[in-house]
């Protein structure tokens, strides 16, 4: 009976045993979920905030840049400054023993046409975006400085004597080429000057260099055709100076009435300077009349949607789209430290198999004009 009563006691207790394992069971499976669900709602959160500040980069450039910087409160803003932040110092490309590229024209050309390049920069962008041109594009000058208003020998940096801001770029580009005329003449045949989010493709710019001469006054950039008499070249899509150029604003550019010490807008007083000293300007186009140096984003030559003032400005009437650039292309502007690594990977690392890209002949002709010496290069 006792067997039988404790059995008939263990009967009547199980059901209620049941009853609380399943409540436990169903309690603990509910938690499960709710904690899967967080998970899966907050990473999915990151997720679409990653993505969306991707795509918001890309489409923010198809926009004048000073546009773009006059937006405010856009959500997005604090995620794309933190990725840019990462990106800017976390890729590396070291993997250039894996490609098989015949780069002996490249290595002959670094020989014979010599280009130092200057990057203006400054103490607050020395971290993010001189250290991405450093890292990326300036290795294949002959010669890099960069000038700031601080010396950092570790970096390294140039101090110039200027306060700085934008009401000082004049200054510190007159003093950044006064230091390289009496440190570095001898060193290149063309200097360049750039800021530091501008994108330099040093082998085209040589390849178009090839058909110039260091020995005559010009300098070549992305040519704008108001305020000087001959135009000027856009500062952020950099220009290049030959060695004449370079040379007569040595000996003559201190003088004021040449060349103004400060302030204006830097490129245009910049290329007052140069037309003051007979330095002139020069259709730096290919052959097919298609733009080399860039004022803005590979995205806005390509998509277009230039500000008005760009209409007034362009000496080749703010052309857009694929044959409007060169396939030789030299410069871009505006270029944040992510694209800057992105444009890297693009040019020197992505390459589609069985296609095997051949030179092409895109400088122009240079054509004596009947009965003088004078190569006109504008044809």
């Amino acid at each position: 009976m006792y067997n039988r009563g404790n059995t008939t006691v263990e009967m009547a207790t199980f059901p209620s045993f049941r009853k609380l394992s399943g409540v436990l069971l169903g309690v603990t499976i509910g938690l499960t979920l709710v904690t899967i669900c967080v998970v899966i709602f907050t990473t999915d959160q990151h997720g679409v905030r990653f993505v969306s500040s991707i795509v918001n980069t890309v489409n923010s450039q198809a926009v004048h840049p000073r546009e773009v910087q006059n937006l405010s409160n856009d959500p997005h803003e604090d995620v794309q400054k933190s990725w840019g932040q990462y990106m800017s110092g976390n890729v590396k490309f070291e993997d250039l023993h894996l490609h098989k590229d015949d780069d002996a024209i490249s290595k002959a050309l670094y020989q014979k046409e010599r280009v130092l390049c200057w990057i203006m920069t400054s103490p607050k962008n020395r971290d993010v975006k001189a250290r991405v041109v450093r890292d990326t594009w300036s290795r294949r000058c002959n010669k890099v400085l960069f000038m700031s208003s601080v010396t950092d020998p570790k970096f390294p940096t140039i101090g110039l004597n200027v306060s700085e801001g934008r009401q000082h770029l004049t200054a510190k580009t007159m003093q950044a080429f006064r230091y390289i005329y009496e440190n570095h003449f001898d060193d290149a045949d063309w200097f360049m000057k750039a800021d530091d989010d501008t994108y330099v493709i040093l082998e085209n710019l040589r390849y178009f260099l090839t058909s110039q001469n260091k020995s005559e006054p010009v300098f070549f950039g992305h040519h704008f055709k108001v305020i000087v008499k001959q135009g000027y070249y856009s500062g952020g899509g950099g220009y290049v100076l030959s060695k004449e150029a370079l040379r007569r604003y040595g000996e003559k550019g201190r003088d004021p009435k040449l060349c103004s010490r400060d302030g204006g807008s830097e490129d245009a007083v910049f290329g007052k300077c140069m037309e003051n000293l007979g330095v002139r300007t020069a259709n730096s186009t290919d052959a097919l009349g298609r733009s080399r140096f860039h004022c803005f984003s590979p995205e806005a030559h390509l998509f277009g949607g230039y500000p008005n003032w760009y209409y007034k400005y362009d000496a080749n009437g703010a052309k857009k789209g694929t044959e409007s650039i060169s396939d030789y292309a030299i410069s871009f502007h505006y270029v944040p430290p992510q694209k800057m690594h992105a444009l890297e990977f693009y040019i020197y690392h992505l390459q589609p198999y069985g296609i095997v890209s051949g030179t092409q002949e895109l400088n122009r002709k240079a054509e004596v004009k009947p009965g003088t010496q004078e190569v006109n290069r504008h044809a």
